[in-house]
This record gives C-alpha cells, structure tokens and sequence, in this order.
C-alpha cells in the first residue's frame, strides 16, 4: 500500500470507475475491494465501502460515500500523452463513456471528475523560448476543446 494516496468520493459506484480507470490507462488496475461490515448511513453491510486502484501508476481509493460531494474542477488529472492518436484514445473514452467535453483540454467523465488530456508537444509549444511562437499555440489551444497536435505545432512554426 502506498504511504499516501487521493481518495475519491463516488455515490455508490466508486467500482464501475475504478473498472473504467483500470481498463483505460497503462499501468492502471484495480488492488482491492473491501466490503462495510456493518450498515452505515449510506450503504448496507456487505456493499463495496471503498476501491483501492492504480491509475498510470498512482494509488487512489474510491469511497462509496453517498450523494453528499460531488467533483469540481478545482480538481483534476493531468495525463500527459505522446501523440494524437494516444490523445484521441483517452479522450474519446473519457467522453465517449458518458462524459463531457469542456475547453482547452479538460473534460469530465461519466462521474464528474475532471481530466486534461494533454499532449507533450502542447507543453513544449506553451514554453517555447520564442515568446512569439508560445503565444500563437497558447490562443491556437484557447480555442480548442480537444487538442489538436498538428494545429498547435502549425501555431508555432507561424500557421494559423
């Protein structure tokens, strides 16, 4: 067990999403599923209370906590890919499995928790050392939702 890790609050189906988390990304799975053993507010004895998982590598615990919270955007997971093609796989899962699509790389999943889909070549582009360049791929990503690789690398070298 890790020394520390994020626990997500899900209103009875924390499973189903750390299934979907576990089938999505690389180095990612589920660890365990530990059972209440007793009733509680939100749930009865023998109910999944919490999902250990591995999302690319990070532990997280998935509490089956009730309809109490719910995710903001004042949250979210960076996942840094390396191509359009993986780009478009993460994307199209996240939003094709009942999520949402929102700007700028950021979209929302079937539960509400936020991702950004975020390719590398994006990152190199918004600290490129010619200030120029940078901001031509910043405004050319300030009007995208999902990023689009070549557009972002045609910003930079002077496209529009």
């Amino acid at each position: 067990m890790a020394k520390i890790a994020p626990c997500l609050w899900f209103d009875g189906d924390a499973h189903d999403a750390a299934a979907f988390y576990a089938a999505t990304f690389p180095d990612s799975r589920i660890d365990a599923v530990h059972r209440a053993p007793a009733d509680y507010p939100d749930g009865r004895e023998g109910a999944v209370l919490t999902v250990e998982f591995t999302v690319c590598g990070m532990a997280f615990v998935g509490l089956n906590g009730g309809p109490h919270f719910r995710f903001n955007e004042a949250v979210s997971f960076q996942v840094y890919t390396d191509d359009q093609a993986e780009t478009d796989r993460y994307w199209n899962a996240i939003v094709g499995n009942g999520g949402s699509e929102s700007q700028c790389s950021w979209c929302k999943d079937r539960w509400g928790l936020s991702w950004q889909i975020v390719p590398r070549a994006l990152t190199a582009a918004l600290s490129h050392p010619d200030k120029a360049a940078a901001k031509r791929a910043f405004q050319a990503m300030m009007a995208m939702k999902k990023i689009d690789v070549a557009a972002i690398e045609a910003a930079v070298k002077g496209g529009a």
